[in-house]
């Protein structure tokens, strides 16, 4: 029922850690995803906080979505949103945007909280370099039971389906079990995948690990249990049949297409984040997020 299991790794940042599932060496996407990150659960000290200094990105969309605390985001199309639980952020890159994620002042003052999940959709082919755009979606549809709840993100699960925006075609859920809860995990998608953020969980008996990326095999149904109760994100979609490269921020079916991306945002030719444009992320010498061959 497992077609392969990818054990995240870990960056320690001091005031939270981040685990990277992907991308890795053995597999670079399930269904459009091709990075996701979980962070925390963390508390920050007094006065501290998150700041991802503006960046850019191209050829992708971002996804964030937060168990606990809240981020300030910026982008260079003049958005700004506080995203909180409940609320999926979307960033369409495109061909070309500009961004910046920090925490609010008002969680500052109290010791930020920081715990949630952050994973980029590559775009299909001929829609790679569209034109930028965020939304923020707080109605999002929820199954629910006695012991177990999901909360549809993005695309269609359980017979509902999200008003979130989706490039191609995709699944996102975060689902909490109870003790004793279950859910089914429907043959619904070309490539789907687990992650067990929180708690315990299983599929058919098997144990879930902690953090652990588990993609399933296709064309199976199967169903989530929990004894003592868990936090599970459930991710993936079509596959892609044209093969995507990551470096660093930017993501691309074509090199020359990120190599021009790394030049103009040397030589300063993005756009700028109103309300943040005294800082940036400047191209490292070598990125945590690489292509694989």
């Amino acid at each position: 029922m497992f077609e392969q299991i990818i054990s995240p790794v870990t960056h320690d940042l001091g005031a939270f850690k981040v685990r990277r599932a992907l991308p890795v060496r053995e597999r670079t996407m399930v269904g459009p995803f091709i990075f996701v990150d979980e962070f925390g659960p963390a508390q920050m000290d007094l006065g501290a906080g998150m700041d991802v200094r503006p960046h850019p990105h191209i050829n992708l969309a971002t996804v964030t979505w937060l168990f606990e605390g809240a981020i300030d985001h910026r982008d260079s199309l003049g958005s700004f949103a506080t995203i909180r639980p409940g609320q999926v952020n979307l960033m369409t890159a495109g061909r070309g945007i500009v961004h910046s994620e920090r925490s609010p002042l008002a969680e500052r003052e109290t010791g930020p909280r920081l715990y949630g999940m952050q994973t980029w959709l590559a775009l299909p082919d001929g829609r790679e370099d569209i034109a930028p755009s965020f939304e923020a979606v707080a109605d999002l549809p929820v199954v629910e039971d006695q012991c177990a709840k999901a909360i549809v993100i993005m695309g269609e699960l359980w017979g509902k389906r999200a008003d979130t925006t989706c490039h191609s075609q995709t699944i996102y859920a975060e689902m909490l079990l109870g003790p004793a809860g279950s859910l089914p995990i429907d043959n619904c998608a070309d490539e789907r995948a687990l992650m067990l953020v929180g708690g315990e969980a299983s599929v058919d008996g098997q144990p879930l690990g902690l953090y652990d990326l588990t993609v399933l095999k296709p064309g199976v149904s199967m169903t989530l249990t929990s004894d003592k109760g868990g936090r599970v994100m459930l991710l993936g979609g079509e596959a892609f049949a044209t093969r995507r490269h990551v470096w660093w921020n930017f993501v691309s079916s074509d090199m020359d297409r990120i190599r021009q991306a790394r030049d103009d945002w040397t030589a300063g030719k993005f756009p700028k984040v109103p309300g943040d444009e005294e800082e940036w992320i400047p191209i490292p010498g070598e990125p945590k997020t690489v292509s694989y061959p």
